[in-house]
């Protein structure tokens, strides 16, 4: 078994006990949350909230992909498609001529 280390935070007595609360009502106490925030963390190799900008929650690629999705969503001249049967016959059809 790995050794075990204390994390002190500081915390205004009404957060700590707000905190209480909400994670007691979850059947956690406010530690139980905060490990599970940072194994959350750890899992996912960076801060697990969606609340942060999206450029600090996303890869370049992943970025550039919802860019371009805004950018088509506000053009005029981008292909629409009336359902997804016809959105997939289009795929299908681009399949095909590639072939």
């Amino acid at each position: 078994m790995s050794e075990t280390e204390i994390l002190s935070v500081p915390l205004d007595a009404e957060m700590k006990r707000e905190a209480d609360k909400i994670f007691g009502e979850l059947g956690v106490t406010t530690a139980d949350a905060v490990r599970f925030f940072l194994c959350a963390a750890l899992r996912a190799g960076e801060h697990p909230f969606d609340a942060i900008a999206p450029e600090y929650r996303y890869n370049k690629e992943t970025i550039a992909a919802m860019e371009e999705c805004r950018r088509l969503a506000h053009d005029p001249n981008a292909k629409r498609y009336a359902s997804i049967e016809e959105l997939m016959a289009s795929l299908l059809e681009e399949d095909e001529d590639e072939e």
